[in-house]
């Protein structure tokens, strides 16, 4: 591998274990890549390794994801591959992308694209482009438009890629306005590398950002929806979300976020909403046992986003925020509706959202039994996300009253603990069965049956498990009460 520039003194000694990750990882996928680019010269064609696969050898962490460019054009990729790849696919063929698999590796071969919005749609005109250098050119940032040519090795880096990703700096190989112009979603990728790579953005490109955040309405929800989970995910998702709120790009999708930006009273009797959230998120993040827990970042995120809609300050100059959880749940689901993510993953995040304010009390000695089955059954599969978020939730700055919050819910736990000891409290059912109910009022299948159904859980909850005969006695008394019986 050759360098395209001289680095600077200070990068030198990341420019060596950069080249040196780069040659092993290199080696590892040798084998099938360096197959695959003897058959497309043998073909009369050009094979490149780039973009994201080059910057991950160079960082080694190559995964099993490659990406390939090619002067072939689609069919003439897809006659190369074939009988050659285990598996192909032709999902990205519309975008000059064939897929295929060969010995555990996922390969993705472009054709040369010359790639740009008519600054109307929102979607991409894709053109064929001629030459390598004019496909790197295109690319979004200088870290990702390096190349690796097959079979021979020989390095592409005429943008400094190189010097940048040894700098930790995030630029574009073209202007950042042309760059944004082309392809607006850059700018949230932007934010995205710098959360998952732990770069620094460079400051032309952070202005281009905040002066152009408006493009972004050209991008399709889906397509913001994707990058803002891989921000959030990434492993330095606060330092993503502070650049959304700073550049003005959450203000395009998720208002919510920079809303939390609320003015501080002048006896400063509430916290800063918006620094306590991504506390929040951080300590979310630290509760982590393995990988990314989106819909516990998610809940963190927006736990107090009805806060701005619900404050309120009483006669004694006092700030509150009644109900937050409720508003805050329903901005939640509709934000998130907006966003188009699913629905199971939405109703997940809602949930928490409305619960995560539910513990506070319990240390006031108030929660019966009942309160906490209670609390069991609606969290659900839930409760140790839910656990996690209320725990991350403390952030006062008052060590005695953090160490008693901290004390008062493990208390919650170790009582979870002794009941679903007792009883299976994630299964709460009642302790008659809806044909035992038929059979006892003497009822068919309908209404009557679900409203005892109904009766005889919320009693279960209130009292915990009945035997037979007690179940059926209440029951009948229930019956009696709402004239079902007489």
């Amino acid at each position: 591998m050759s360098e395209a520039s001289a680095p600077h003194a200070a990068d030198r000694r990341d420019l060596t274990a950069a080249q040196r990750n780069a040659v092993a990882e290199l080696l590892r996928v040798s084998p099938v890549a360096d197959e695959l680019g003897r058959r497309f010269a043998q073909a009369g064609h050009e094979l490149h390794l780039v973009g994201g696969s080059v910057r991950d050898a160079l960082l080694g962490r190559l995964g099993e994801d490659l990406d390939f460019c090619t002067d072939a054009h689609p069919d003439e990729t897809l006659r190369i591959v074939k009988g050659w790849a285990e598996a192909i696919w032709e999902t990205g063929r519309e975008f000059g992308t064939i897929g295929a698999q060969r010995d555990g590796l996922r390969l993705e071969i472009t054709t040369f694209r010359a790639e740009a919005y008519d600054q109307v749609s929102r979607n991409p005109v894709v053109e064929y482009g001629t030459s390598l250098v004019e496909d790197l050119k295109r690319r979004d940032f200088t870290i990702n438009a390096m190349a690796v040519s097959l079979p021979e090795h020989r390095f592409t880096d005429p943008h400094g890629g190189l010097d940048d990703l040894a700098a930790k700096v995030i630029r574009t190989p073209a202007s950042p306005q042309e760059s944004f112009r082309d392809d607006p979603l850059r700018m949230l990728r932007a934010a995205r590398f710098a959360a998952q790579l732990r770069f620094a953005v460079h400051p032309d490109v952070r202005a281009a950002m905040t002066a152009m955040a408006a493009d972004l309405d050209r991008i399709t929800a889906e397509r913001i929806r994707d990058e803002f989970t891989k921000l959030l995910c990434g492993a330095d998702a606060i330092t993503g979300l502070r650049l959304l709120v700073d550049t003005g790009l959450a203000e395009r999708f998720l208002p919510e976020l920079t809303g939390l930006k609320l003015e501080i009273d002048e006896h400063a009797q509430h916290k800063d909403v918006y620094e306590h959230t991504l506390t929040v998120v951080g300590n979310a993040i630290g509760f982590e046992e393995e990988g990314c827990d989106f819909i516990l970042r998610m809940a963190a995120l927006m736990h107090d986003v009805g806060k701005p809609a619900t404050k309120s300050v009483g006669p004694d100059s006092r700030v509150s925020f009644h109900h937050h959880e409720v508003v805050g749940a329903r901005m939640t689901k509709a934000r998130m509706k907006a966003m188009r993510y699913p629905k199971e993953v939405t109703a997940k995040v809602t949930a928490l959202v409305s619960l995560h304010l539910r513990f506070y009390g319990y240390g006031r000695g108030e929660w019966t039994d009942s309160a906490v089955r209670r609390y069991v059954t609606d969290a659900g599969d839930l409760l140790p996300r839910l656990h996690k978020l209320t725990r991350s939730d403390c952030t006062t700055r008052n060590r005695r009253k953090a160490a008693q919050l901290a004390a008062d819910y493990d208390a919650l736990e170790e009582r979870i603990a002794r009941l679903a000891a007792e009883e299976d409290l994630a299964r709460v059912r009642p302790d008659l069965d809806g044909n035992a109910i038929m059979e006892l009022l003497g009822v068919p299948p309908g209404p009557v049956v679900g409203r005892a159904w109904k009766y005889l859980k919320d009693l279960r909850l209130e009292r915990g498990p009945l035997d037979r005969d007690a179940a059926e006695a209440e029951l009948l008394r229930w019956a009696r009460d709402e004239g079902i019986v007489s």
